[in-house]
């Protein structure tokens, strides 16, 4: 079966463990603290506050920012459900803007219509890899006093107009889950220039706390531990690399995929460096639904996902919620996306055959 997803860990990653088990310090310390700063540098941004999850860091940003009962915070309604969740766990309202069909992202002409007076924070979501449309998102948030903050769950070195993705709104959140472009095994990190945003996600991180045992605020356990950081360290001297097989992947399959009829290879935006954390086709065939091409692969020998098969506001939490959403856009690219394999453990023999089982089962 060739994968959609393969982390890939070296001796280095293995070694730099090993150090942590030896040195009898675990938890948030010395490597995390050289992840900060090490991450910090990469992205170009002052501040790094490493997390135990994405998921973690989306929850801090936006209570790092005030976010709070009665806020309104717009975000896609097409991405993983920690997009909006995040929202939740602050007690405030998530309100879901449709994307743009070509990029996957959120469309900042729909979320024009959405804004109140109580819409405080933007969260748009570099979705696949492909970083959002930042500069109309700013327009739209310095035009309204609205904060933003950059789901980069999936865009580790993406980058909008030669800048890089998390350094664009004012805090960035990235995932390092297996599956990501580097990855700590979980974990998470919030990137921002501003000080006091900073301080602040780095007491909620960890419950609170100036010193040990003084609790300002109320805070979580929401440290990574110096195992995970150790792994993050040496994953970064290796994204790079990574990144630019994904890229050479892409347009390895594109070439190939594109003269397929009824098939939709990805949109790239001339703005963008798209880290293709994921490649994602289109399926629009009356006669071979996406759901037969998916099959027909497993069979095949090809593992793929369906990122995402129910937008967030159709899932069974929002409609409980009372959401009532008519998101167009969003609910065709759930009836037709499908990622097919392109991480950089694939060699091109694997692409090849990739291409040649799609081209052999849409042609029948």
């Amino acid at each position: 079966m060739i994968p959609i997803a393969k982390p890939i860990i070296g001796p280095e990653e293995k070694k730099a463990v090993l150090e942590v088990l030896s040195s009898g310090y675990l938890v948030q310390g010395e490597r995390v603290e050289k992840l900060e700063k090490e991450f910090a540098k990469y992205i170009g941004v002052k501040h790094c506050i490493a997390v135990n999850s994405g998921t973690a860091a989306l929850h801090v940003a936006l209570l790092a920012l005030g976010i709070k009962k009665g806020n309104e915070v717009i975000t896609s309604a097409f991405s993983f459900a920690s997009s909006a969740n995040s929202i939740l766990f602050c007690d405030a309202t998530p309100v879901f803007s449709d994307i743009d069909p070509k990029t996957f992202n959120i469309n900042p002409e729909d979320i024009k219509d959405k804004i109140t007076s109580k819409t405080k924070c933007i969260i748009p979501v570099h979705l696949y890899g492909q970083p959002a449309e930042m500069d109309q998102l700013k327009n739209i948030a310095d035009e309204h006093g609205l904060f933003i903050v950059e789901d980069a769950a999936q865009a580790h070195g993406a980058e909008y107009k030669n800048i890089k993705a998390g350094s664009l709104g004012n805090i960035g959140c990235f995932s390092f889950y297996p599956t990501k472009n580097m990855t700590t095994g979980e974990g998470g990190i919030i990137t921002t220039n501003d000080d006091k945003i900073a301080e602040k996600a780095r007491l909620l991180r960890n419950h609170g706390q100036r010193e040990q045992y003084y609790h300002s605020v109320l805070g979580f356990n929401f440290r990574m531990t110096d195992i995970l950081a150790s792994i993050g360290i040496e994953q970064l001297k290796k994204l790079e690399k990574f990144n630019k097989k994904r890229v050479e992947n892409a347009k390895l399959l594109t070439n190939k995929l594109s003269k397929i009829d009824e098939i939709i290879t990805p949109f790239v935006s001339p703005k963008s460096k798209h880290v293709f954390h994921q490649y994602t086709l289109r399926v629009k065939s009356n006669r071979i639904s996406r759901d037969v091409l998916q099959k027909k692969l497993y069979e095949s020998g090809v593992q793929t996902r369906i990122y995402y098969p129910i937008p967030i506001h159709k899932q069974a939490l929002y409609q409980k919620l009372g959401y009532k959403d008519n998101m167009p856009e969003s609910e065709a690219a759930s009836k037709e996306v499908l990622s097919i394999p392109v991480h950089p453990a694939l060699a091109e023999q694997d692409l090849e055959f990739i291409c040649n089982k799609i081209n052999v089962i849409m042609s029948r």
